[in-house]
């Protein structure tokens, strides 16, 4: 290990008495001890017995939290999980220290197999996006639709504003920063997060501004808040190096799963011209647009992110977006529609306007890449 790096900080006998993670209303938080981690899941208890499984995985820096908004917005749909990764959100660091991509995807895999859920309706948000993927690509059987909101796939040319996240995963850079900022308030932080990731920071609400300083004053009493933060970014730049099978594009290929893509053009963490590399990547994709989104659009527009999976799962005749059972998932179709981006309705025709076309071939502000 080089001098420079930061160590591996032990899960056992560090964790200080720190703040609850919130719950917010109508959702409840479980523990799932598994071999080798011990994962938060959160949940919103679905509008009627029958509905089909989904799991939500959030992004670098992020937690469940991050997809409350959504989880809300489709409780009538599906029988919704949003799972912290191991290090992040209420979950401890894993008892090995790994946060490589396939290690995540371990994670989830694991829970799955435990939980007895799937297939379930899989959505991931940038760096959840490519352990969603990975997942899908292994794991088949585990996945019955793929919804990827700004997927951190491999790009040759990263956007500038990119460039500090992708640092951390330098040995001591998550040093260096931490006493760099070591002056910052919480609120401080989350304002910079928060014009990291928005395409409109102005849709925070100030409560859920509120909420986002309080879980970031949480997060920075954790020992191993940096270093879980810098070895999952190694682990996702190591991700991108890797060529043949393992690469993540290849597995985009591989995987089976209809998918729905979902990118902010106003998104600078993942560039939005990768939206139709991507629609060309994944073999039963529909691709949706959102000019005025950033990199999180579930947070930003939960509503017309909702409505176009419940068209995607519908079209694709997955079981049930509408509660209804179908056993064949129809190739795909390309078709384009125009939703309004505001989230309040299905049409518009301005520069809110989002786009959706078929291919083939945290109200909180805890938000990350």
């Amino acid at each position: 290990m080089s001098s420079t790096e930061l160590p591996f900080v032990p899960p056992a006998t560090v964790l200080p008495k720190v703040a609850p993670v919130r719950v917010g209303e109508g959702e409840r938080l479980r523990s799932v001890r598994l071999p080798g981690i011990t994962l938060t899941v959160r949940s919103r208890p679905a509008a009627r017995e029958g509905l089909p499984p989904a799991l939500y995985i959030h992004g670098l820096g992020g937690s469940s939290q991050n997809w409350s908004a959504l989880m809300e917005q489709l409780e009538g749909d599906v029988d919704g999980e949003a799972v912290d990764l191991p290090g992040f959100g209420d979950s401890p660091p894993p008892d090995d220290g790994n946060y490589s991509l396939t290690a995540h995807a371990r994670a989830v895999i694991r829970l799955l197999d435990a939980s007895g859920r799937g297939p379930v309706h899989l959505f991931g948000n940038s760096l959840g996006g490519a352990v969603s993927t990975r997942v899908a690509a292994v794991r088949p059987d585990l996945v019955r639709t793929l919804t990827l909101v700004s997927p951190a796939l491999p790009e040759l040319r990263v956007q500038r504003t990119a460039v500090p996240t992708g640092l951390l995963a330098l040995p001591g850079v998550a040093g260096l920063f931490t006493r760099y900022s070591k002056d910052w308030t919480a609120e401080q932080r989350v304002r910079g997060v928060t014009a990291l990731c928005y395409g409109d920071p102005g849709r925070v609400t100030p409560e859920g501004f509120q909420y986002a300083v309080e879980e970031m004053e949480r997060r920075l009493q954790l020992p191993y808040f940096w270093d879980a933060m810098a070895r999952s970014a190694r682990g996702l730049v190591n991700a991108y190096t890797l060529g043949g099978q393992h690469s993540l594009w290849r597995q985009a290929e591989r995987v089976l799963a209809p998918t729905l893509l979902v990118y902010g053009g106003r998104d600078q963490l993942v560039g939005f011209r990768m939206a139709q590399k991507a629609a060309r990547a994944f073999r039963d994709s529909r691709l949706l647009t959102l000019p005025e989104a950033g990199h999180v659009a579930m947070m930003e527009y939960p509503e017309t992110v909702a409505g176009a999976f419940r068209e995607f799962a519908a079209e694709k005749g997955a079981k049930g977006a509408d509660g209804a059972s179908g056993d064949s998932v129809g190739g795909s179709e390309r078709r384009d529609r125009s939703a309004g981006a505001s989230g309040e309705g299905a049409s518009g025709d301005g520069p809110d306007a989002a786009t959706a076309s078929g291919g083939g071939a945290d109200d909180t502000t805890s938000v990350g890449s």
